[in-house]
């Protein structure tokens, strides 16, 4: 679709940003749609507190960020025409507002994308990368976007190992916060690729809320507040974070303080008025490159240069589209793993009955699974997770078995890989399938992180979902320019072989893309011929590589259990990776997690199959917006983060 365009509001009266709270929105008439948020559910469980009250946990290997409790009894909002779900309060009134106007799903995306980068620093900005899934309601064409960073063209398979070939020391203070993770950042590229080619609304006037946020200040809200403190340390080592996000004593700022961003507000000014090409060359991409190469306090620097930003291109790919049931999803192929671990998970479930296995005690919390239900996910995600591990990377370096993002996911052979599952008995650790003579080898997983998610779909029928991301909490922590670089880079496998020597799929290399679990997803009914009917659900969390097993819990609570969206999003968050652990998350109020967990039924009936369980707080930031019987939509937003649903409400 090449939309006629047009303007949404003028600067003045767009919205009045004061303080992290949107004002200004006054009531439609045709929709009676307001955009304002209220506060939504009841927060009965938090993470342990630090110091100053702010929330966090200290296992950031299972939860790339803090996890901050969980808000009990959320309903669902049902709107009219649009609906808008992001990760923060702030961000989801702003993209609503250009949805009220007249916007597209792509226009709301680059104010979502410009405000999420100012009030969730941690999790994106446009200094990371993102893939998006967008439906043309009315091409009826689905396609797949990917923002993903590349790594600089200097690089080596053992750039994050080491220092050189010749000093075989690792990265100073470490891979992550060094320079060596920083990847060529896409997202604003991407954004402006799918605005060019779906946006209704002008690129300048999208970035307007985000220009009057920063400047007039926002609260940093309790979530960002514990993040702030969690990092304070390595923070505190790069001077742009330090005074941006701590105080002058070198304490984290707290919730409720104000923060500016003019230096940001100038960035998104000059990116509104020059288009994506200012963050890629010219002054803004030579301060990018003399940020990543900062040797301060004795980091080791980036190999990036401006010739590896002015190269870099966003790429549009066939988006993976398999059947489930009566229902087609469409996700995001590879570097993404999502889209196919996802219909790889769903394609073996589909040899079982899950319909039978509801959750017992439905309320709006999503009731309690059945222990049978979470043992049978939990081990088609195992043997879904070992074939990503193996196979998935970049396709423009490690080709697909058989050429074919298909071959993953082909019906016969996920119905082979079913009666791997002992029904009564855990796995523990799943081989990958023989998909023919691939030369690969399989090493140590590298750790996945931190990010955010966007869903929405627009009054002409178009939808998109996006997942966006820094990488770890905080990216890098070089803050350049009123942004934070990501640390993308680090979700290649650091080593390049595996213990036979034999090369890894998604190994460093130079100019590749490092392998996501990024999952945006959208969902259509299909006909008794199988072809695509009507957009049913879009959907999509962030939580690393963890992504995978919220998504897959969300998409069965909806399509195979009957839970209304908020109901699926805010069920017990479960699942497992290719390794013995399954997580039942132990910051939802049906989960007994004293004790870790010994106390509580589902817990111990797991156990009992020989699951080794974790009771962990989880992550999870998930959407989910579902067509309400033809007649509106229905939407919901994750209890364990700040978003909410917007729209036309009914």
């Amino acid at each position: 679709m090449t939309p006629r365009r047009r303007t949404w509001i003028g600067a003045t009266t767009a919205a009045v940003l004061t303080l992290g709270v949107l004002t200004g929105c006054s009531t439609d008439d045709r929709t009676n749609a307001e955009c304002t948020s209220t506060p939504h559910g009841t927060p009965v469980t938090a993470a342990t507190p630090t110091s100053d009250g702010a929330p966090t946990t200290p296992n950031l290997s299972t939860n790339p960020e803090i996890a901050s409790g969980y808000r009990a009894d959320m309903t669902a909002v049902r709107t009219s025409t649009y609906a808008v779900s992001t990760a923060n309060p702030i961000a989801t009134e702003a993209a609503c507002r250009v949805l009220r106007a007249g916007g597209t799903a792509t226009d709301a995306l680059v104010t979502a994308q410009a405000v999420l980068g100012l009030v969730e620093p941690q999790a994106s900005g446009i200094g990371g990368g993102a893939f998006l899934v967008h439906y043309d309601a009315k091409s009826r064409m689905v396609e797949a976007y990917d923002g993903r960073e590349t790594a600089p063209a200097a690089a080596t398979e053992n750039s994050l190992r080491w220092i050189s070939d010749t000093d075989r020391t690792e990265p100073v203070p470490d891979a992550r916060a060094s320079g060596r993770s920083i990847g060529v950042p896409g997202v604003v590229r991407m954004l402006e690729l799918a605005h060019r080619e779906h946006g209704m609304t002008s690129w300048r006037e999208l970035f307007d809320p985000a220009i009057s946020l920063a400047d007039s200040g926002f609260e940093i809200s309790p979530r960002l507040a514990g993040q702030i403190a969690e990092s304070a340390e390595d923070l505190a080592a790069d001077e742009g974070a330090r005074g941006y996000f701590l105080e002058a004593d070198g304490s984290p700022k707290k919730s409720g303080t104000v923060l500016t961003n003019p230096a940001l507000s100038k960035t998104l000014s000059t990116i509104a008025t020059d288009g994506a090409q200012a963050l890629y060359t010219g002054p803004l991409a030579q301060d990018i490159v003399e940020a990543a190469g900062s040797t301060a306090g004795g980091r080791t620097p980036s190999l990036l240069t401006t010739t590896d930003l002015a190269e870099y291109e966003a790429v549009k790919r066939t988006a993976l589209c398999t059947g489930y049931r009566k229902f087609e999803l469409c996700g995001m192929p590879a570097p993404s793993s999502g889209g196919s671990t996802v219909a790889a998970t769903l394609g073996i479930l589909a040899n079982f009955d899950l319909g039978a296995l509801g959750p017992h005690d439905v309320d709006r919390n999503g009731g309690r699974p059945q222990a049978q239900a979470v043992h049978l996910i939990s081990e088609a995600e195992r043997l879904a997770y070992a074939d990503r591990n193996k196979y998935v990377a970049d396709p423009d370096f490690v080709p697909l078995p058989g050429n074919s993002a298909l071959s993953l996911v082909h019906p016969q052979y996920l119905k082979e890989r079913s009666t791997l599952i002992d029904p009564l008995r855990s796995m523990g650790t799943a081989e990958p399938g023989n998909l023919g003579p691939v030369p690969l080898g399989v090493g140590p997983q590298p750790p996945e992180h931190g990010t955010s998610h966007v869903s929405v779909v627009d009054k002409y029928g178009n939808a998109a979902a996006m997942t966006t991301t820094v990488e770890s909490a905080f990216g890098s922590f070089h803050f350049v320019n009123g942004f934070l670089l990501n640390n993308q880079l680090t979700d290649f496998a650091a080593d390049p072989v595996d213990a036979e020597g034999i090369p890894v799929a998604n190994r460093l290399e130079p100019g590749k893309r490092p392998r996501s679990s990024m999952a945006p997803t959208l969902v259509f009914d299909r006909d008794d011929s199988g072809n695509r009917g009507d957009l049913a659900l879009v959907t999509g969390s962030p939580g690393g590589s963890v992504i995978i097993q919220f998504v897959v819990k969300t998409l069965i609570g909806a399509l195979d259990w009957g839970l209304d969206p908020q109901q699926a999003v805010s069920g017990v968050s479960f699942g497992a990776a290719n390794t013995p652990v399954t997580g039942v998350g132990g910051e939802h109020p049906a989960i007994d997690a004293t004790d870790n967990g010994d106390n509580d039924p589902l817990v111990q009936q797991l156990r009992a199959m020989g699951h080794e369980v974790s009771v962990a707080p989880q992550a999870s930031g998930l959407s989910a917006l579902r067509r309400d019987d033809k007649d509106g939509w229905i939407g919901g937003a994750d209890p364990r983060r700040e978003g909410v649903v917007l729209g036309d409400t009914r």
